[in-house]
């Protein structure tokens, strides 16, 4: 790429930043840019304006910038300013620019000195820039003033985290030099969301405002806390030069005379000041542009295609043709139906991972709920053999038997087995419930259609309350059939037989637990801790222990 071609690649960038502000598109594709960071007083808007030459920007106390400023700077013979809301109009007072900038903000935000997203897009053309944009962000406040929100750190962090956390974003991190680089919010942020420090271009300002002895050498050669790219002093007008209206070209000169004396940087003056940092930019911000293009154009093309398709949807779209709304309405149902499904089926596109829901929720009713419905059932097994007795004595009448009547059994059984409706109901209402609430989660991609979104939520919540009825039927007969008639003889029913035999398996198993497997004397000899040379013992081995007797004694 020759060199006519990079320096066409900023102005390329500025022509698509103006058509995607214009559409309120800005976020579908992440374009090249810099991003200017810094807590409030750091200098930000003194940069800028050494950049520019002119005094453009508003000042005063508390939040001054309150939208993002995008500043495209542009070399031209002339030198006017125009903003993107005002076409056709050229500022050529630089002092209506400012007004224009104050108002176009409160237009949005108000007077009570809030803030807003949304972008002012200013073009500065002059001899004296060179191509480069640059995106002025709030700056970062920690005490909220006036009619502020209490939460206006968070916004202004959360504005500024949109357009940093982006990866073809650079951030101009600006930091004073009369505080402490540990604590700067700039380079905290952009450490967050730049931790090698590969986008980030330091920018120190107020070194001639530092205190006497101390020097930011080791931060600008880069030493203290390393970036890639590198740091870049420069001097500004102090708040008396600025209220005095002195000349930024007097202040460029005085800021060169700066370095050149100082003793700690006159080694590294040729790579300070406000000349070489606008020299800089320029430079990263064209390579930056070259090296994310490829990837810009895929995504730029991979939108073109979709949308193209979208299109040619469309293209025979006729608003009043009836098959045409007929095809949408099932095309409609039809995905509710799917989306139902997977819900129940657990295949959905859209995996909860904050609560169980559809299917899992109704797996976790029948496996969970309903057994621990049963187990949490009252039994009293005192009033149950008092019922079991008066059963019995009710059925001898005047006799006295000998063995228990089965009546009596199966009076009992009965009994317990109707128990099992409670739980069973409640545990139908449950799943009836989770059904119509994955329903209501369906219905929501319907929410563009009001009236059909609320039919299809009544017509098939009603259908769910017919099937509600039929099963509660269902269960209530299931359990009147065991209610109806006692099998004795399956297998898994615990008869006087079953019993007799599950009791001697028990006690075989018992007996040969504790069976003998062997016995005998056995004599120890040459052991240093039993005084008295060989002793005889008498041992006793089972499958569960060992033990050994001396003179008649278990040792």
């Amino acid at each position: 790429m020759g060199n006519r071609e990079m320096e066409e690649l900023i102005p390329l960038v500025n022509r698509l930043q103006d058509a995607f502000s214009a559409l309120g598109q800005s976020c579908l594709l992440e374009l090249p840019q810099i991003a200017v960071v810094g807590g409030q007083s750091a200098g930000k808007s003194s940069v800028l304006e050494n950049f520019v030459g002119r005094d453009f920007l508003p000042r005063g106390s508390g939040i001054v910038t309150r939208r993002p400023l995008v500043l495209q700077l542009v070399t031209s013979k002339a030198e006017y300013a125009e903003f993107l809301h005002c076409k056709g109009k050229k500022f050529t007072d630089f002092d209506e620019v400012r007004h224009e900038i104050e108002a176009e903000t409160d237009r949005v935000t108000g007077m009570n000195k809030g803030i807003s997203s949304i972008p002012i897009n200013l073009r500065v053309y002059s001899p004296h820039v060179l191509n480069l944009t640059l995106i002025d962000l709030p700056g970062i406040t920690k005490v909220p003033v006036g009619d502020q929100p209490p939460d206006i750190e968070y916004q202004i962090r959360e504005m500024i985290m949109q357009f940093i956390t982006r990866e073809n974003c650079l951030i101009l991190a600006v930091t004073p030099a009369n505080t402490d680089l540990a604590n700067s919010d700039a380079l905290k942020l952009a450490k967050e969301v730049d931790p090698q420090g590969l986008r980030t271009i330091g920018v120190i300002t107020k070194l001639d405002l530092m205190d006497e002895g101390t020097d930011a050498r080791d931060v600008l050669e880069n030493k203290l806390l390393p970036l890639r790219r590198g740091y870049v002093g420069v001097v500004n007008r102090s708040q008396k030069d600025i209220d005095g209206k002195k000349d930024i070209k007097a202040a460029m000169l005085a800021e060169r005379k700066f370095f050149l004396s100082h003793p700690a940087y006159r080694h590294i003056a040729d790579r300070m000041g406000t000349p070489h940092l606008q020299k800089v930019l320029n430079q990263q911000l064209t390579n930056h542009i070259r090296d994310t293009l490829p990837n810009f154009r895929n995504k730029l093309q991979g939108q073109l295609l979709s949308i193209e398709h979208e299109v040619e949807a469309y293209k025979n779209f006729k608003p009043e043709d009836p098959t045409r709304k007929t095809k949408a309405l099932l095309q409609m149902v039809q995905q509710f139906a799917v989306d139902f499904e997977k819900r129940i089926e657990g295949s959905g596109d859209q995996v909860d991972t904050l609560e169980l829901s559809g299917g899992a929720k109704i797996n976790r009713i029948f496996h969970e709920r309903f057994p621990f419905e049963i187990v949490k059932m009252e039994f009293n097994e005192k009033e149950l053999r008092r019922e079991i007795s008066y059963a019995i004595k009710n059925i001898h009448g005047i006799r006295t038997g000998l063995f228990t009547p089965d009546m009596a059994f199966e009076a009992i059984v009965k009994k317990q087995i109707v128990k099992l409706k409670g739980p069973s109901l409640k545990s139908v209402d449950l799943v009836i419930q989770e059904l119509i609430n994955t329903v209501k989660k369906c219905t929501k991609k319907l929410a563009n259609f009001p009236r059909l979104c609320e039919e299809t939520e009544r017509i098939v919540a009603n259908h769910i309350r017919e099937r509600e009825g039929k099963t509660k039927d269902q269960v209530l007969l299931l359990i009147d059939i065991q209610v109806s008639y006692i099998n004795t003889n399956h297998e898994d029913f615990i008869g006087f037989a079953n019993a007799q035999q599950r009791s001697s398996q028990v006690h075989k198993k018992n007996t040969i637990g504790n069976q003998v497997i062997r016995k005998g004397w056995l004599t120890i000899s040459n052991i240093g801790i039993m005084k008295g040379g060989s002793k005889g013992y008498w041992f006793v081995l089972t499958a569960e222990s060992l033990s050994w007797y001396k003179d008649d004694e278990n040792t």
